[in-house]
């Protein structure tokens, strides 16, 4: 038998064998989390106000990206910010800060004023202090209500899942700020 094939016999056959013990590998059930399949999730009821400031002494959000000057999009269509807005627990700005809204949002809807959301809700305060939960989804800011789903977190938040409830509580026109009341269903360990 010449050496290439030789060779081309001996790959196929490794490949074989690879593939085969990957299957035995995968059949295998993975290892339970002690600590995550012995208790039971619980569901918790979050409720704060979010606070968006793009004007004043200390915005709390900035446009860092925007599509060409040209385009004069009525809903700032391929605009980005960042943010890092107070969560607080009444609507009022000097009310008890309970955390930080930190992350990106982006306007990406041509025909309504349309958000992708991609936040992080870090708690400084309270028994969630240290935790964080993580939101990815559209926020439409003119719909009365909002729903975002909540895609993980960290911390009392491992593995949490549920989703973010979003009602405009002030907006100001002329500035773009905004006061947001959020409600959030979070299950977690």
């Amino acid at each position: 038998m010449p050496k290439s094939s030789t060779f081309i016999v001996i790959f196929i056959y490794s490949l074989l064998i690879i593939t085969a013990n990957s299957r035995k590998v995968s059949r295998k059930s993975p290892k339970k989390h002690p600590k995550y399949n012995s208790q039971r999730q619980k569901l918790s009821h979050l409720h704060f106000y979010y606070h968006d400031r793009i004007t004043g002494k200390n915005p709390t959000s900035f446009q860092v990206a925007s599509a060409s000057v040209t385009n004069k999009s009525a809903t700032y269509f391929g605009s980005v910010a960042v943010m890092d807005d107070p969560l607080t627990v009444g609507p009022n700005p000097t009310s008890k800060q309970v955390g930080r809204a930190q992350g990106i949002y982006s306007a990406a809807s041509r025909n309504e004023i349309g958000l992708l959301m991609v936040v992080s809700y870090v708690f400084t305060q309270g028994k969630f202090n240290g935790s964080t939960i993580s939101v990815l989804g559209r926020n439409a800011i003119l719909s009365a209500i909002r729903e975002m789903p909540i895609v993980g977190g960290s911390g009392v938040f491992r593995f949490a899942r549920g989703y973010a409830q979003a009602r405009t509580h002030t907006f100001d026109l002329k500035s773009g700020d905004a006061v947001v009341e959020y409600n959030v269903y979070v299950f977690h360990y």
